[in-house]
């Protein structure tokens, strides 16, 4: 993995929330009411996770998304410059509330809702208010929990600029043809492909889109054809905490790698490394590590 002198800049259009995430012995079964034996919150998004990911790993990183006119939207806003992340054109609505999400985690697995209220206000004016930045951008990342609508314009709008787009396809749903062959990478979730590219077979998707596709599993492992042979990387802490938030460590990693210029293969193992961290620590921003922590 090679480090270029060039800060990467990077823009990053999708969802802010906040997550409660509540601990029990058992995931409840329908009409079931178990006792939580701890909770706790901690910043979410999609969107926020990948600008704090990319941030930490030496970026500079502009945010492009909507929260409510509310504490918890303040919380996100402060977070964010804290993390040095601009939120020059983050948006604030009194339409709805802060988004939120609700995770019941037992013994490494999760079960979650999310509720995007003001991320579905994020509209393509929005995007368009950022015009000049995606100029001089090197990379735009976007995820699904943001509209279509949202993500196709700014899709459209960085290939329009001859910018490199990276796409998290999370939470899975149908994805334009237009829009996947544009985009220069996609990560998507192994249990999801059939949803997300109306094919199953794993094997065919990922020779199809070679060297693009890079298939995630909860072990932390990558899949994805080269073009000749399909490369597998796992990189898995024996424990993993805290589950949430490794897709969007990998795609932060991937995106931070590519932008420097490395092969796709250093690019699969940057991501791999960055996701095992974040496993480590509770929270899908906790544990999202700096650039500093790979040259101790």
């Amino acid at each position: 993995m090679n480090f270029s002198s060039e800060q990467p800049r990077i823009i990053v259009v999708g969802s802010s929330s906040i997550d409660l995430v509540l601990e029990t012995e058992k995931l409840p079964l329908p009409n079931e009411t178990v006792l939580a034996i701890k909770s706790d919150s901690y910043f979410g998004g999609k969107g926020a996770n990948q600008s704090v990911g990319t941030a930490r790993l030496g970026a500079s990183v502009y945010f492009i998304g909507c929260v409510g006119m509310d504490p918890l939207g303040q919380q996100i806003m402060r977070n964010l410059v804290s993390e040095n992340v601009n939120v020059g054109f983050v948006h604030e609505t009194d339409k709805e509330a802060t988004g939120t999400a609700y995770v019941t985690t037992s013994h490494g697995n999760a079960a979650i809702v999310v509720v995007p209220a003001a991320n579905k206000h994020l509209s393509k004016s929005h995007i368009d208010e950022a015009d000049k930045y995606f100029h001089t951008t090197d990379l735009v990342l976007v995820q699904l929990e943001v509209s279509m609508d949202v993500v196709e314009h700014t899709v459209r709008k960085a290939k329009k600029y001859g910018k490199k787009v990276g796409l998290y396809a999370s939470p899975a749903m149908r994805v334009n043809e237009e829009i996947l062959e544009m985009v220069d990478f996609i990560v998507a979730k192994s249990n999801e492909l059939y949803v997300i590219f109306g094919e199953e077979k794993r094997e065919e998707v990922l020779k199809k889109y070679f060297n693009k596709v890079f298939v995630r599993d909860d072990t932390n492992s990558t899949i994805y054809f080269d073009g000749t042979e399909m490369k597998y990387y796992r990189n898995d802490k024996d424990e993993k905490v805290y589950k949430m938030g490794m897709g969007d460590a990998f795609t932060s990693g991937f995106a931070i790698a590519l932008c420097h210029g490395n092969s796709i293969e250093e690019c699969v193992k940057f991501g791999n490394e960055v996701s095992s961290r974040v496993s480590g620590g509770k929270g899908s921003q906790t544990g999202l590590p700096r650039i500093s922590d790979f040259f101790s």
